[in-house]
C-alpha cells in the first residue's frame, strides 16, 4: 500500500513539474513571451522591440508542410508590396535540420522575408506552437495584436486586411527615456569594462 501511495505521489509531482514546461499560446494584447526571434543568415538578432513604428509578421514554417508553401507566396508579397519601412516579416523554420532549412532559403534566395531558423524548438516552445503555419502580428507599439494557426483562402484575405489596418494605424507614441541613473549605471559599466 505504501509503495503505490509513493508510486502515485511522485508521478503526480512529475506532471505537475512537466505541467510548467509546457507553454500555452500567447494572448492577444499581452505582451511577448520573448524579445529575440531568432539570427538571419547575415548573422542580424531579429528582435520584437526593434520593430516599434513597423508592423511585425512572425510565421512559423516547415518545408514538409503543404499548407505552408501556400502561405509563403502570401507573406512573401505582403513583405515586397508594403516594404521594410512599414512592415518586417519574418519567417520562422520550425525545428527542422539546418540542411533542410538552407536548402529552402537557398532556393528562395530572392524572397524579401526575413529568414530564421529554429533547430531546438524553444522559440515555437515560448510561443506555444503546436503545428504550422502558425502566425503572430505584431502591432507598431509591439503588441499582439492576432494569432492565427493554419492557413485557408479566407484567412489570406483576412491577414491581408489586418495588416492594411495595423499599417494605417497612427505611429505609437515615443517610449519615454530610461531613468538617468539606468544610464549612469550602464556608463559605468561600460567604463570598467
Amino acid at each position: 500500500m505504501g509503495t503505490h501511495r509513493t508510486f502515485r505521489e511522485a508521478a503526480a509531482l512529475l506532471v505537475l513539474c512537466f505541467a510548467g514546461l509546457v507553454q500555452a499560446a500567447p494572448t492577444v494584447g499581452e505582451p511577448s513571451p520573448v524579445d529575440l526571434l531568432g539570427t538571419t543568415p547575415d548573422g542580424e538578432q531579429i528582435r520584437i522591440s526593434e520593430h516599434r513604428g513597423k508592423v511585425l509578421v512572425v510565421s512559423f514554417w516547415a518545408s514538409w508542410c503543404g499548407y505552408c508553401r501556400k502561405q509563403f507566396p502570401l507573406l512573401d508579397h505582403v513583405q515586397a508590396s508594403a516594404g521594410r519601412e512599414q512592415l518586417r516579416v519574418v519567417v520562422v523554420n520550425f525545428q527542422e535540420p539546418r540542411s533542410d532549412y538552407v536548402r529552402i532559403r537557398r532556393s528562395l534566395r530572392k524572397s524579401s522575408v526575413t529568414w530564421t531558423h529554429d533547430r531546438d524548438g524553444s522559440l515555437s516552445d515560448a510561443f506555444g506552437v503546436k503545428g504550422v503555419p502558425y502566425m503572430l502580428v505584431f502591432d507598431k507599439a509591439g503588441e499582439l495584436a492576432a494569432v492565427r494557426s493554419g492557413y485557408s483562402e479566407e484567412s489570406a484575405a483576412q491577414v491581408i486586411d489586418l495588416l492594411n489596418e495595423l499599417m494605417s494605424a497612427p505611429a505609437p507614441p515615443p517610449l519615454p527615456p530610461p531613468a538617468p541613473e539606468v544610464v549612469a549605471s550602464a556608463a559605468a559599466a561600460i567604463a570598467t569594462s
